[in-house]
């Protein structure tokens, strides 16, 4: 079974390199921009600055054939299976992450605290409830 999914915007982050980047937002992520596909805008409707919602990624540079870690990279950590742990490696590598919208612009969106890197795909946003 395949399931097709596109992106609905893209990270624009100064976080560049997946190995030095904050391992959750509230770990030092930084404010970016999320940039939406033209066909999705009517989507922003009802969203404003300083609600917080979950952003769910694709993490495009994640090891998919991993699936045994040493949860943070810590290898004093004991080796767990990859759904026990928030490892961007994983069989299908969708990344979660809850943030704030700092501010809306046309087909942008400020957020903060994202510890995605510069080009990640955004699958969805959701309100967190």
């Amino acid at each position: 079974m395949s399931y097709a999914v596109r992106p609905v915007a893209v990270v624009a982050s100064p976080l560049t390199d997946p190995a030095t980047a904050p391992k959750q937002g509230t770990e030092g992520g930084a404010e970016a921009w999320l940039t939406f596909e033209p066909d999705v805008l009517d989507a922003l409707d009802g969203l404003a600055p300083g609600d917080r919602v979950i952003l769910l990624t694709w993490l495009d540079r994640a090891d998919r054939a991993t699936l045994r870690v040493h949860p943070r990279d810590d290898v004093r950590n004991p080796m767990r299976g990859v759904f026990g742990t928030r490892s961007a490696d994983r069989p299908n590598p969708i990344g979660l992450h809850e943030v704030e919208i700092l501010a809306l612009d046309g087909a942008r969106m400020r957020v903060a605290p994202l510890e995605a890197v510069d080009g990640t795909p955004i699958l969805d946003v959701k309100p967190v409830l």
